[in-house]
Parts: structure tokens; sequence; C-alpha cells
């Protein structure tokens, strides 16, 4: 084997080696905290108290949220963070490919929308602002309370799974922040 060809071979690969040691992966949180539910959570997400909302579906938001973000413990009795949600929802016919015979739909799309705004409550400062929307399809039967009942399972997979896109929002934005260490 030729020298130089050796030489460069062994630069080649000291030089990899530097690049991938610089390379790291870390959490998004930093050091999480395993609950006893599992949930892995930093101090600076369980630090987040989440203001009250008037609906049952942003209820369901909030919960999630609260659960999600505390592992089961609740609100912390002194937050850092205030956590302010404004949950809106809205129903649209989803296909009309199916329509029985007074022609109205047989499937519906359920859309929830979250507007947050993460203060911090040591400075009054607003850490982050944003907006997270889930859309939850569901289908319509012809009696009126299987119906209801149909569109308020939609309403509670939607509430959770926006919960779920809040947690991470609000994690990246703390990460952003520099609260996650």
């Amino acid at each position: 084997m030729n020298p130089t060809f050796r030489v460069s071979l062994l630069a080649g690969l000291a030089l990899s080696l530097a690049v991938a040691s610089g390379c790291t992966v870390r959490p998004l949180m930093a050091t999480p905290d395993v609950t006893s539910s599992g949930v892995a959570s930093s101090p600076a997400m369980s630090s987040i108290a989440i203001a009250p909302v008037d609906t049952r579906y942003g209820q369901q938001v909030r919960n999630h949220l609260i659960f999600l973000l505390n592992g089961g413990a609740g609100q912390p009795a002194s937050a850092r963070y205030a956590l302010d949600l404004k949950i809106t929802r809205s129903s649209s016919a989803a296909a009309r490919v199916q329509v029985r015979t007074d022609n109205e739909p047989t499937a519906s799309l359920l859309t929830m929308t979250a507007v947050y705004k993460l203060t911090d409550g040591e400075t009054g400062k607003v850490v982050a602002t944003g907006k997270r929307e889930i859309s939850s399809a569901y289908d319509v039967p012809r009696q009126e309370f299987a119906a209801l009942r149909a569109a308020r399972n939609a309403e509670d997979r939607a509430a959770r799974e926006l919960a779920e896109q809040l947690r991470l929002a609000l994690g990246q934005d703390l990460a952003r922040a520099g609260a996650g260490s």
C-alpha cells in the first residue's frame, strides 16, 4: 500500500472522528426527571401554572396538559410560569360522498385550536406565544344521541392530542428561552 495513501486514509479517519465527537444528542429539556407516571418532565415544565378556561373542551385540554406537565401531580404550588390558553372549536362536513336521504353528510370534521401565551411570573415577561391546531374526524349516525356522542368522542380525542402538541411546543419554547437547564 502506498505510504501517502495510508497517511491520507489515517488523516481522513482522524478528521471523521473529530467531527463525530462534536455531535451530541440531548433531550428536549436537557435533564429530564421521570415522574411516577413515567412521563419525562423538567423543572421548568413542571413549574407552569395553567389559567382556568371556560368551556368543557377547553377544560379537557387543560386537564390533559396539567397531567402531562406534572405527571399527574396537579398544578404546582409555586409556579414560575403562567400559561394562558384560548381554545376554540369548529365542526364542518368532512365529506359529501355518502349522504342520507335528507342530504345531510354522514361524516364531520372537528377542528380544535389553542392559542397560548407563556409568561414568566418573576419578570412578567412573555416567554412564548403560539397557536396549535388539531382535527378529528367522526361519523354522524342517524340517531341523535349517537351523533352527539360521536361528536363528544371526537372532541375528547382532539383535546388529548392538542394537549400533547402544546406540551411539545412549550418544551421547545422553554428550551429556546434557555429555561430547560
